[in-house]
């Protein structure tokens, strides 16, 4: 009797549950689900690349840079012909890390060093010579746009600081001079690249690639990943004896470690 009395009550549940207001709430449910998973495996991709990259073209500053950053001290350098890498700690209150990976600049080495780092870029540091940028513009242009339009680092993003380094130096450009004559030179490579170009490990990529906006002059804010600028001076103005002047560089690196 008591089953009879309840089997309404039980229908009319199963109606309930078979309404579009539930069959909404599912579907809710599960998109929420889906995104949750997306955002977990994006972290944790995220997370998993621990690696901050210097780049930049030879006596550029990065071997030096990469020095004082862990040590402090002031070194005489050689142009690499090799990667070196390092753990380097944020801050001096926090476990949190990153691994710090020098790569050599020259032109035969360079491509192929990225090749085989540049996955597990968590950000990069691309280091320009301030001094000498007026005259090394088109191959400084030239090296990042590669960098740029490579595939794996269009879908990592990985944070971007161009390091103006040697601003101890009075001939040095400023860091809103370089931005804008490496917007202007971008803009011009992108016009001029083969229509076919290759990617980094010499497979046709199917067309041009699209760097920036399409009608557009190029900028650095129409790219995926965020490009910061800094001036820096991996010397010093003291010189050897000094400490350097990587204020702003230590900040950054704080941000995306």
């Amino acid at each position: 009797a008591m089953a009879g009395g309840l089997e309404p009550h039980l229908e009319a549940l199963r109606r309930e549950l078979r309404g579009p207001a539930v069959l909404s709430l599912l579907v809710a449910l599960i998109a929420v689900a889906i995104t949750f998973l997306i955002w977990r495996f994006v972290q944790g991709r995220r997370s998993s690349r621990k690696a901050v990259l210097l780049l930049g073209l030879c006596d550029a500053g990065k071997t030096l840079l990469f020095a004082r950053l862990l040590s402090g001290r002031y070194r005489d350098t050689q142009t690499s012909i090799t990667d070196s890498s390092a753990v380097y700690r944020v801050s001096q209150d926090k476990s949190t890390s990153v691994t710090l990976i020098d790569l050599p600049g020259h032109e035969s080495l360079r491509l192929q060093f990225l090749e085989r780092f540049k996955a597990a870029a968590r950000a990069i540091v691309f280091v320009v010579d301030s001094v000498a940028f007026q005259r090394e513009v088109k191959d400084v242009a030239e090296f990042l746009y590669q960098v740029l339009v490579d595939s794996t680092v269009l879908r990592n993003a990985p944070a971007l600081l161009v390091a103006c380094n040697k601003q101890d130096v009075t001939m040095a450009k400023s860091a809103k001079l370089i931005q804008q004559q490496l917007e202007k030179e971008l803009n011009t490579l992108r016009v001029t690249r083969s229509a076919a170009p290759t990617s980094l490990d010499g497979s046709a990529t199917g067309g041009p690639a699209q760097l920036g906006k399409k009608g557009k002059d190029f900028d650095f804010s129409q790219l995926p990943m965020k490009v910061e600028f800094v001036e820096c001076s991996a010397r010093g103005s003291k010189g050897e004896e000094g400490e350097a002047d990587l204020e702003g560089l230590e900040k950054w690196l704080v941000k995306v470690a």
